[in-house]
């Protein structure tokens, strides 16, 4: 079913690579106009380009997410170019080499940007494009992880702490229609994925795989198309986890 997303707006936070590149194209396809939101203005330039390119049309707005009066500011130049919003994908987040360490020694200004950006944001920039998001009655698809199921990490204790803003957000937001979802992504093929993991240990966890590859943001992206449509319109308040069946959710240690 091509152009399912025709004249639907969708905005992707950190969609200036990665998986929220692989987003925004996967919408792109779908005939969705992008909203990009990332403080990397470079790597939105080349998605805005992959996403034309792909027969799409993005525009952009930098935001740095962890704080709080430029995330006000981007839903307001967000809302002022359209008044609805078809579809929040909160993509962005951080691990800055914890995702697989232990949380000793994080400090608290570093567990307090983690919780900004991997789990507050998500929750303002919500809010920030309420009416946007109830205009369309659309619906807002947080991005989580397979560490939140044993959150032992400081990355893995965010993620969790997303699934429970997701559970809240779905209530929040039923009364103006808007659904909220999650997606709980497993070991992904990702430059993001491998940072601070070692060779013989992404090794051990690629062999964990239930399914003979490893995940692609491409994997993703299609969930999340799906989850979005209206294939997918009685889905709410759940976290999906896309793992490739990997039941071994101790993987980060």
């Amino acid at each position: 079913m091509p152009n399912r997303f025709s004249g639907k707006v969708v905005v992707v936070t950190g969609g200036a690579a990665g998986l929220g590149r692989a987003f925004a194209l996967a919408f792109a396809r779908e005939g969705a106009h992008l909203v990009l939101v990332d403080i990397d203005e470079a790597g939105m330039r080349e998605t805005t380009r992959l996403v034309e390119q792909a027969g799409g049309t993005a525009s952009s707005h930098r935001c740095d997410l962890s704080r709080e009066d430029e995330i006000g500011s981007a839903a307001d130049a967000i809302l002022a170019e359209r008044d609805h919003v078809d579809v929040l994908i909160n993509n962005a987040g951080l691990h800055a080499g914890q995702i697989a360490r232990d949380f000793f020694d994080v400090g608290l200004e570093k567990w307090q940007h983690y919780f900004a950006v991997n789990c507050f944001a998500p929750a303002l920039l919500a809010e920030k494009l309420r009416s946007g998001l109830a205009n369309a009655k659309g619906v807002i698809i947080n991005q989580s992880s397979m560490a939140s199921y044993v959150p032992a990490t400081a990355y893995g204790i965010t993620k969790a702490t997303l699934n429970a803003f997701t559970f809240a957000m779905a209530n929040q937001y039923a009364g103006d229609g808007v659904r909220a979802v999650a997606i709980a992504p497993g070991l992904m093929a990702t430059e993001a994925a491998q940072e601070g993991v070692e060779d013989a240990n992404w090794e051990r966890l690629k062999s964990m795989q239930q399914v003979g590859r490893q995940g692609t943001p491409e994997d993703i992206a299609n969930l999340g198309v799906f989850l979005a449509s209206d294939e997918g319109s009685f889905i709410n308040n759940q976290v999906y986890l896309c793992d490739g069946g990997n039941s071994l959710r101790g993987w980060r240690g």
